[in-house]
C-alpha cells in the first residue's frame, strides 16, 4: 500500500482537461475564474458626495467663524441619478445636493445638512454656516474604488457573492470560467436501495445523497447512473466503454472495490488501458480506495468505500484536491487548530478524524477529536463541523498540539 501524500502525487500527475465557458456574471456563483478580470470602469465613475448636504468651493468658506457667519443662496437641487450640474456657482451661491450627487465642477466641498442653519426669504433659501471647511470635504473621488484596469477578480479564485456585486457595479456583463466538471456516479451491491422502508438486510443509499449535495459547493455537475447489483459486472464494463465516449470528467463508485467475491471494480477496470492508478492506501477510515486515469482520455474514476463515512473522508481527501488541482486552484491551505484532548492512532495511517472545530474566549482557535471514530459511527460526523488530518509516522497526538483541519462540505479555498 501507498502512504496519502504518495497518493496525492499520482492525483496530481493524473491531470485532465477542463476547457472554458463564458457565462453571465450573476450566473457564476462558486465558479472558477480562468482569467483575470480587469475592471473597464472607474468606480465611482465621477466625484460625487457620500452624504446628504449642499456643495460649495471651498475658498468660499475662508475666514468663517461665529462672529462671521457666511451666507449661500442655494441655486439647485441635485440627487443620486440627477444629470450633471454645468452651471458654474458664484461666490454666495450653494447647490443642495444629495448622496451619490455628482458633484458640480465649480463645487469641491460639502457640508452637512445638519452643520447649516436654513433660512429663506419670498424668493429663495439660503443656508448659513458658522465655520470654514476643507477642500474636498465628504468628497467621493473618481476611481478612488477601481480604476480602469484594475484587478477586479484574480484568475483561479471561485467567484463569490462579493465578486458578482464588484463585477454588476463594474459594468462587467459576460466572465470567462473553469466549465464544471462532469461526475457520474455508481453505487453497489445487492444490499444498497433507494427506498425508504426497509428490510434489516437492506442499505438505504445515503452515499448518493451526500455526494449529489456537495455538488455545487465543490464545482461539479452530478448525475446518478444507478445501483450495480453484485451480479452486473459485464453491465458496468459494457457501461464504462459507453461512458468513456461521453463528455464525462469523472467516474465515483462506492462499495466493490475490496477483494471479496463481488467487488469487481477493480477487475473491469484492469480490463481498460491506463496510465496511472493506485488501490488502497494507508488510511482511515477510507480503505479501500481505488484511483485510475483512462489511457489517452481526458477521464479518471475513483472507486470509493461502500461505507458512508469512508466514502466521505475519501471524497473530501482525494476527490476533492483532485479537482482543486484541474481547476487551476491553488493547494487547500488548512486551518491550523489547537487540540483540546489526546488521540492515539497507528502510527503506519494518516488518519482523517470527525471533529468539532471551536474558538476561545480570547479567539483562539480548538479542535476537539470527537469520540465514536468508528467508520460505522454517523452520529459523530453530523455532531462535527471539520475534519482533522493527522499525519502517518506518528501515533500519539496530545493536547495543545496545532493539528491541521478542513471543512467537509466545502473547500478550504475561501479562508486563503
Amino acid at each position: 500500500m501507498r502512504s496519502y501524500n504518495e497518493a496525492l502525487k499520482i492525483l496530481k500527475k493524473s491531470n485532465i482537461k477542463i476547457h472554458d465557458e463564458v457565462i453571465k456574471c450573476i450566473n457564476s456563483l462558486n465558479r472558477v475564474c480562468s482569467h483575470n478580470i480587469y475592471s473597464k470602469n472607474n468606480y465611482p465613475p465621477e466625484n460625487n458626495t457620500s452624504l446628504d448636504g449642499f456643495a460649495l468651493n471651498f475658498n468660499n468658506t475662508k475666514k468663517t467663524s461665529n462672529r462671521n457667519l457666511k451666507k449661500f443662496k442655494i441655486v439647485a437641487t441635485i440627487s443620486a441619478g440627477s444629470k450633471p450640474y454645468k452651471k458654474i456657482l458664484k461666490k454666495n451661491e450653494a447647490i443642495e445636493i444629495m448622496t451619490g450627487g455628482i458633484m458640480p465642477k465649480s463645487t469641491n466641498t460639502i457640508i452637512p445638512f445638519e452643520e447649516c442653519t436654513i433660512t429663506e426669504d419670498k424668493k429663495n433659501k439660503f443656508i448659513i454656516i458658522k465655520k470654514a471647511y476643507k477642500k474636498f470635504n465628504n468628497v467621493r473621488f473618481k476611481g478612488s474604488d477601481y480604476k480602469i484596469k484594475d484587478i477586479v477578480v484574480k484568475k483561479n479564485t471561485i467567484i463569490n457573492s462579493s465578486h458578482i456585486m464588484a463585477l454588476k457595479a463594474l459594468g462587467i456583463e459576460n466572465i470567462t470560467v473553469k466549465k464544471k466538471i462532469n461526475v457520474v456516479f455508481f453505487s453497489s451491491g445487492n444490499e444498497i436501495t433507494e427506498k425508504n422502508k426497509i428490510s434489516i438486510w437492506e442499505t438505504r443509499n445515503s452515499n448518493h445523497h451526500y455526494l449529489k449535495s456537495l455538488n455545487n459547493n465543490f464545482l461539479f455537475n452530478f448525475k446518478n447512473l444507478g445501483i450495480l447489483r453484485d451480479k452486473d459486472e459485464n453491465k458496468f464494463y459494457k457501461q464504462l466503454i459507453k461512458i468513456l465516449k461521453s463528455k464525462t470528467d469523472i467516474i465515483i463508485t462506492s462499495g466493490a472495490v475490496s477483494a471479496g467475491k463481488f467487488d469487481f471494480i477493480p477487475r473491469v477496470i484492469n480490463k481498460l488501458k491506463l496510465s496511472h492508478k493506485f488501490k488502497n492506501i494507508f488510511i482511515r477510515p477510507g480503505k479501500p480506495i481505488l484511483f485510475a486515469k483512462f489511457k489517452g482520455k481526458s477521464k479518471v474514476i475513483f472507486g470509493l468505500p461502500g461505507n458512508p463515512i469512508s466514502a466521505a473522508a475519501c471524497f473530501r481527501f482525494f476527490v476533492c484536491p483532485y479537482v482543486t488541482n484541474v481547476l487551476g486552484l491553488n493547494p487547500e491551505k488548512p486551518i491550523n487548530a489547537k487540540l483540546k484532548n489526546n488521540f492515539i492512532k497507528n502510527k503506519n495511517f494518516t488518519r482523517f478524524a470527525k471533529s468539532k472545530l471551536s474558538t476561545t474566549k480570547n479567539g483562539k482557535i480548538e479542535v476537539e477529536i470527537l469520540k465514536g471514530q468508528e467508520s460505522f459511527r454517523i452520529k459523530p460526523f453530523v455532531k462535527s463541523n471539520i475534519w482533522s488530518l493527522l499525519p502517518s509516522g506518528k501515533s500519539k497526538f496530545k493536547k495543545g498540539e496545532i493539528v491541521q483541519c478542513f471543512f467537509p462540505n466545502h473547500f478550504n479555498e475561501s479562508l486563503i
